[in-house]
C-alpha cells in the first residue's frame, strides 16, 4: 500500500520536474543566443512584443527564475515522500525484524545445548560467547532489513523515471526542436542581411515577390505533414471523425441477431467512409503542396544571375541561394513543430495483445469478464482520460474546473457498478487508519492535490472574470454604449456614445484649444524634433551631458498620447473632462523632469494659499471659525472653469519666470533660467495626441495628462489670485485653492460677494469662475 501510495504522489511529480528541466534547457539557450548573439529567438519576441535587450533579458530570466523555483519545489516534495515512504517500511518491518532476531537467538542457544554436551566427552576450542554470536546476527539481520528497506525506494524511483523519460520523449523532442528552430532563424537572419546588402533592384524584387508564395507554402506543408501524422496514429480530424452514418433500429420488432447485423453493416460503411475521406484529403493536400513546390521552384531556378544595369549580379545570387537554404531548413522545423501536438493527443501505451484487440473491436456494450483485472486497470486508464481531458482545456486555455472532477468520479461509480466491484469507503478508511505513517503519506498526497486544484479554481477565476469582461466590452460596443469610470468619484458611468462625441466636439468648439490634422501621423517628426531640439541645446552647453542622455528618447520606446473623456456625473449635465493620456509621449520625460524641479518652488511661494487634502482644509477652518465665524458667514465654493486648457500657453511659460523671479532664483538644479523656459515651451507647444481615428495638436493651454501642465496651472493662478487673495484678507476672511478648486470663508453679505466674484471674472479673460454659496457648511 504504501509503494502505491507513493506511485500514485510522486509520478506527477517527476513528471513536472522532466517537463520543467527540458523547458529550463531552452529558455537558457534562448538566453545565452540573446546574449551573446544579439539574437533573441521568435517566441520571445512574440510575447515581449519588443527587441529590445533589456526587456527580452528581464522576461527569459524571469522565466528561468520561475522554472528553476518550480524544479526546486518539485525536487522538495520528492524527498519528503522519500523519507515518509522510508519511516513506513521502518515501521512496517518492526514487528519482522524482531521475529527473526529470536529466531536467529534461539537458533544460537539450541547449538549451544548441543556443544555442551559434546564437551563433556571431548575437549574443544573456546566458542564465542552467545552474546556475542546473537549482536553479530541481529547486526547482519539489522543491515539486511536496512537494505530491504532501501532497495524498494531505489527501485520505484528508477521505474517511475524510466517510464517518465520513455512517455516524454516527444517533449523531449519538443524541446531540441525550440533551440534547432531558434538558432536557424538567427542563421537565417544573418544570411537575409547579407543578401540584402548585396542584391540586385531585380533580385531584391523576386524576393518580394517570393516572400507571400513561399508563406503559403509553409501553411500547406503543415497541413499536409498534419494529415500525414494523422494517418500514422489513425486520429482523423474532427470533421472526418465526427461522420456517424448509424440510426436506431426496433428491437422488438426485429430479432437482436439481425438488428447486430445491422449495426455492424454500420459500423463498417462509416469506417470505409472515414477511410476514403481521409485518403481523399490527404491526396488534395499532398496536390496542392506538390504544384506550390514546382512553382517555386522554378521561381528559385530563374533566379536571376547575369548582371543587371551595372549591378554584379553572381554574389547576390549565391547569397539568395544561401539565404533560401536556412529558410527552407526553418520553416521545415516549424512544420515538425506544429505536429508534435498530435504525439500528445495519441493513446499512451503499446498496442493491445491480439485477445484484447478482438474484446475491445466487439465495441463499448461489451464489459470484460475479468473484474478484477478490470477493476486494476479502472484507476489507470481514469487517471489517463483525466490527464488528457485537463490537456485539452489548457490548450484552449480554460481552466477544466469542477465538471471534469464530477465527470471522473461518476464515470467511476459507474464502471464500479459494471465490474461489480464496489468500494468500500469504510472498510477501506479502516485499514489505513492502521499505520499513522501511511495516513501522513496519503495525508501529503492529498495536500498537494488540494493545493493543485486551489490553484486551479483561482486561475478559473480569473479566467472566468476575463471572459465576463470581454462580454461585457461586446455587448457594450453592439449597443453603442460608453462605461467609464466617473471623475473625481470611485463609481462608473453609463452613457451612450453618440451623447460622448456630441460632448467632445461641443467642448473642442467652445475650448478652440484643439486643431485637427486629419490622418497626418505627426509622430515621426516629433521625435525627430525633440531628440534635435534637445542635441542643439547639449551643442550650445544650455544642457550637461548626463541632462541630454536623461532626456533623449528612442524611437522605439514612445508612442503618440490619446485623448480620453471623464464624467463629471457629479455636476448637472454631466460635463466631460478631456484627459490626454501621455504616458510615452516624447515630450514626457521633459515634462517629469521640469516639474521635478518646479513643483517644490511653488509649493513653497503658495505655502499659505493652497492646499493639498481635505484634512488640511479642515483645520485651517478650525482655527479661523474660532475667532471670526458669525451667523452671517458665508462659505463659498468657486470653480475655475477649464483650467487646464484655457491657460494661455505663452502667458502660462512666463508664469514660471514670474515665480523664479519671485523667488530670485537665477539656476534650479544647475540649469540656467533661460534654459527652463526654454524646455517648458517646447513641451507645451509640443501637445499632439490622436482621438477617434484623427490626429491633434493642442494650441492653447497643457495636455492634462502631462505632469508640467499642473504647475504651469498653479503658478498662473498664483498670480492671478494675488489681489483676491489680499482683498479676502484685509477683510478677514478665509481662502484657499486646490488646483481649480477655491474656497471662501467671508462675513460679507451674499450680494456683496456675488458683486465681488462678478469683478474677478473680468481680471482675466482666460479665468471663468463659477460659484456655489451656502450659509451652512
Amino acid at each position: 500500500r504504501g509503494n502505491q501510495a507513493f506511485l500514485l504522489a510522486a509520478a506527477p511529480i517527476y513528471d513536472k520536474w522532466v517537463r520543467n528541466n527540458y523547458e529550463l534547457q531552452v529558455w537558457q539557450t534562448y538566453l545565452k543566443m540573446g546574449t551573446e548573439q544579439k539574437h533573441w529567438a521568435k517566441e520571445i519576441v512574440q510575447r515581449t512584443k519588443k527587441r529590445d535587450n533589456i526587456t527580452n533579458t528581464r522576461f527569459v530570466q524571469k522565466k528561468i527564475n520561475r522554472l528553476t523555483e518550480s524544479i526546486a519545489q518539485a525536487t522538495a516534495t520528492i524527498s519528503d515522500l522519500q523519507i515518509q515512504l522510508t519511516t513506513y517500511w521502518t515501521q512496517v518491518n518492526v514487528e519482522k525484524l524482531t521475529n527473526t532476531i529470536a529466531e536467529n537467538v534461539a537458533t544460537i542457544v539450541c547449538e549451544k545445548i548441543n556443544n555442551n554436551k559434546k564437551s563433556t566427552t571431548t575437549t574443544a576450542a573456546p566458542a564465542a560467547s552467545p552474546t556475542t554470536t546473537a549482536a553479530s546476527t541481529t547486526a547482519t539481520t539489522t543491515n539486511t532489513l536496512k537494505n530491504q528497506i532501501r532497495e524498494p525506494i531505489e527501485k520505484l524511483e528508477k521505474y517511475i523515471l524510466k517510464y517518465v523519460y520513455t512517455y516524454t520523449q516527444h517533449v523531449k523532442k519538443i524541446a531540441e526542436t525550440k533551440v534547432q528552430l531558434a538558432k536557424a532563424q538567427s542563421d537565417e537572419f544573418k544570411a537575409l542581411e547579407e543578401f540584402e546588402q548585396i542584391a540586385t533592384p531585380s533580385q531584391w524584387n523576386i524576393h518580394l515577390a517570393l516572400k507571400p508564395r513561399i508563406k503559403l507554402w509553409s501553411t500547406k506543408n503543415k497541413n499536409y505533414l498534419a494529415a500525414l501524422k494523422r494517418v500514422e496514429y489513425d486520429m482523423p480530424p474532427k470533421f472526418i471523425e465526427k461522420v456517424d452514418l448509424s440510426f436506431k433500429i426496433d428491437e422488438s420488432i426485429i430479432n437482436q441477431d439481425e438488428a447486430q447485423a445491422t449495426y455492424n453493416q454500420m459500423r463498417q460503411i462509416t469506417k470505409e467512409f472515414r477511410t476514403q475521406a481521409m485518403t481523399l484529403y490527404v491526396q488534395s493536400l499532398g496536390r496542392e503542396n506538390e504544384l506550390l513546390s514546382n512553382e517555386i521552384k522554378r521561381i528559385i531556378e530563374g533566379f536571376p544571375q547575369e548582371n543587371d544595369e551595372g549591378f554584379d549580379a553572381e554574389p547576390g545570387h549565391a547569397a539568395f541561394k544561401h539565404y533560401h537554404n536556412l529558410r527552407e531548413k526553418r520553416l521545415n522545423l516549424e512544420a515538425e513543430q506544429s505536429i508534435h501536438f498530435l504525439s500528445e493527443e495519441r493513446v499512451e501505451g503499446d498496442t493491445n495483445d491480439p485477445e484484447e484487440h478482438e474484446l475491445l473491436k466487439l465495441g463499448p456494450r461489451f464489459i470484460y469478464n475479468d473484474p478484477k483485472t478490470a477493476s486494476r486497470r479502472r484507476t489507470i486508464e481514469l487517471a489517463t482520460l483525466k490527464r488528457k481531458i485537463e490537456a485539452r482545456f489548457f490548450d484552449k486555455k480554460v481552466s477544466p474546473g469542477r465538471p471534469v472532477e464530477q465527470f471522473i468520479a461518476e464515470l467511476d461509480v459507474l464502471l464500479q457498478k459494471l465490474h461489480n466491484t464496489p468500494g468500500n469507503p469504510r472498510k477501506l478508511r479502516n485499514i489505513l487508519n492502521q499505520n499513522n505513517t501511511y495516513d501522513n503519506l496519503v495525508s501529503a498526497i492529498e495536500s498537494s492535490q488540494s493545493q493543485d486544484i486551489n490553484s486551479r479554481i483561482i486561475i478559473k477565476k480569473k479566467k472566468n472574470y476575463g471572459r465576463l469582461i470581454k462580454r461585457l466590452k461586446y455587448k457594450l460596443h453592439l449597443k453603442n454604449i460608453v462605461l467609464q469610470k466617473s471623475d473625481k468619484n470611485k463609481v462608473f458611468h453609463l452613457g451612450k456614445l453618440d451623447d460622448y462625441r456630441k460632448k467632445s466636439e461641443e467642448y473642442m468648439e467652445k475650448t478652440k484649444a484643439y486643431k485637427c490634422l486629419g490622418t497626418e501621423d505627426p509622430f515621426p517628426d516629433l521625435i525627430h524634433r525633440t531628440n534635435k531640439y534637445l542635441l542643439d541645446l547639449r551643442l550650445a552647453k544650455w544642457v550637461t551631458q548626463k541632462q541630454y542622455e536623461k532626456l533623449c528618447i528612442n524611437s522605439n520606446e514612445v508612442e503618440l498620447a490619446h485623448l480620453y473623456y471623464l464624467p463629471k456625473a457629479h455636476k448637472p449635465g454631466t460635463p466631460l473632462r478631456p484627459i490626454i493620456s501621455g504616458l510615452k509621449h516624447p515630450t514626457i520625460k521633459i515634462s517629469k523632469f521640469l516639474d521635478e524641479l518646479l513643483r517644490p518652488l511653488f509649493d513653497k511661494m503658495a505655502a499659505k494659499t493652497t492646499i493639498n487634502s481635505g484634512f488640511e482644509l479642515v483645520k485651517q477652518l478650525q482655527q479661523w471659525s474660532s475667532i471670526n465665524i458669525r451667523q452671517e458667514t458665508l462659505f463659498c465654493t468657486i470653480d475655475v472653469t477649464d483650467l487646464y486648457t484655457m491657460v494661455p500657453q505663452t502667458e502660462g511659460v512666463l508664469s514660471l519666470k514670474k515665480m523664479l523671479d519671485y523667488l530670485k532664483l537665477k539656476q534650479v538644479g544647475g540649469l540656467k533660467i533661460e534654459t527652463i523656459i526654454r524646455l517648458s515651451r517646447f513641451v507645451i507647444q509640443n501637445n499632439y495626441f490622436s482621438f477617434n481615428g484623427q490626429f491633434y495638436h493642442q494650441v492653447r493651454g497643457g495636455a492634462m495628462g502631462s505632469p508640467l501642465t499642473l504647475t504651469i496651472a498653479n503658478c498662473y493662478m498664483f498670480f492671478y489670485e494675488r489681489q483676491i487673495v489680499k482683498q479676502i484678507s484685509n477683510s478677514g476672511g478665509l481662502y484657499f485653492r486646490y488646483i481649480d478648486d477655491i474656497f471662501l470663508a467671508i462675513n460679507w453679505p451674499a450680494r456683496h460677494l456675488f458683486k465681488q466674484i462678478d469683478r474677478w471674472n473680468h481680471f482675466d479673460e482666460n479665468i471663468k469662475l463659477s460659484e456655489n454659496i451656502e450659509t451652512i457648511l
